[in-house]
């Protein structure tokens, strides 16, 4: 998997209806690193909480800040 399907992934799990347990994650990022060393799980968990960008870094606000 690459970077790009990471990032789908983790927006999949943030649009959802679906609430997803610290366990449900943990067996996500263990297929996760299973399909690619390079994986990030801190970064990819912080995305899908909200913490950060897709890239790790702050979040952008639509319509720029005042």
């Amino acid at each position: 998997m690459s970077k790009k399907d990471f990032i789908a992934l983790a927006d999949a799990i943030r649009l959802g209806d679906i609430q997803f347990t610290p366990a449900h994650l943990r067996v996500l990022v263990d297929f996760c690193r299973s399909q690619n060393s390079a994986f990030k799980t801190d970064r990819w968990l912080s995305y899908v909480a909200g913490e950060c960008g897709p890239n790790g870094g702050t979040i952008k606000v639509k319509g720029g800040a005042r």
